[in-house]
């Protein structure tokens, strides 16, 4: 009786049209999946680039994707389907943090799309880095006033200037070893700042590269670059102009907002949504100084679409 072949571990680097291109420690194999792995409770994406699986290798270069296993995390926003329908699109799988890149000038920062990027990273439980480019072209009193908010609460925060090389080491050492997606509006700079960490990052994916750009599969690609010699990868994606919150309950929603932890359950109301309820601790932290006006008003104006 012929014993069936061992199955490799691998994760997902690059997914295109149907094709996975998977890293195992045999090397990159191009795979598809096996029909039973599409069966399952999983909804959206059956498989993203950050996705561990277990594969069958049928030839040198190819494979078969078995299992796709549990996801431990994820960066994902609500896309709108047809007819008023809606999906979660899935970016990356089994991320370590957020990399949210903003530009202090050309475009303007918008504070209100910040706060949705760190709310869907809190209810992911990834933690979230935000980048601050251009700053050669700004006063850094204005940025800062900005910007110090985020600081306050803990988020970290580097003021970069990929022309001036600036912040550049600090992003190096956050992305070294970790899978991190880097993601923020269009224009602000975040392919020129990863190049600025990973000189010719585009072409630093090697045996990937070298397999996969034949030019065959013409959909949009998302792909895992290989950072610090292959400790780190990360995702960079296009530019979003708005994320959508995917099944963010408005009962969650308020511990996605870090500084109104401290106040949660002081409230008059067991169920007090922190808007014109009497006895409100939150309300009460704002009034106060301790929760910043601009992060509660985008509070509600998110409460308001859940």
């Amino acid at each position: 009786m012929i014993s069936a072949p061992p199955l490799l571990d691998g994760t997902i680097l690059r997914a295109q049209s149907g094709f996975y291109y998977i890293r195992t420690d045999d090397g990159i194999l191009e795979c598809r999946l096996r029909g039973r792995a599409k069966r399952g409770p999983r909804e959206g994406d059956l498989a993203v680039i950050g996705d561990r699986v277990k594969l069958t290798r049928l030839t040198e270069a190819t494979g078969v994707i078995e299992q796709v296993e549990p996801r431990h995390a994820k960066f994902s926003r609500r896309q709108p389907g047809p007819g008023g329908t809606a999906r979660e699109d899935v970016m990356v799988a089994n991320l370590d943090q957020v990399v949210i890149v903003f530009a202090c000038a050309d475009p303007m920062p918008n504070p209100r799309l910040v706060d949705r990027f760190l709310v869907v990273a809190e209810a992911n439980d990834v933690e979230a880095l935000i980048v601050v480019n251009k700053v050669d072209l700004c006063d850094d009193r204005e940025v800062r006033t900005i910007f110090d908010r985020y600081t306050r609460i803990g988020y970290p925060v580097v003021y970069a200037s990929a022309r001036e090389g600036a912040g550049v080491d600090a992003m190096r050492q956050r992305l070294a070893g970790r899978i991190s997606i880097f993601t923020g509006p269009s224009g602000v700079g975040k392919s020129t700042l990863l190049n600025a960490v990973q000189p010719g990052l585009r072409l630093a994916t090697g045996d990937v590269s070298e397999a996969l750009h034949k030019g065959r599969h013409t959909t949009t690609v998302a792909e895992l670059h290989p950072v610090d010699g292959g400790s780190g990868y990360v995702a960079d994606t296009p530019g979003l102009r708005e994320l959508g919150l995917w099944r963010i309950e408005g009962d969650e929603l308020p511990w996605c907002f870090p500084e109104f932890r401290p106040f949660l359950g002081s409230c008059g109301f067991n169920d007090c949504r922190h808007l014109d309820e009497p006895r409100c601790a939150v309300r009460r932290g704002v009034d106060d100084g301790e929760i910043s006006p601009y992060r509660y008003d985008s509070y509600r104006r998110m409460l308001a679409t859940t």
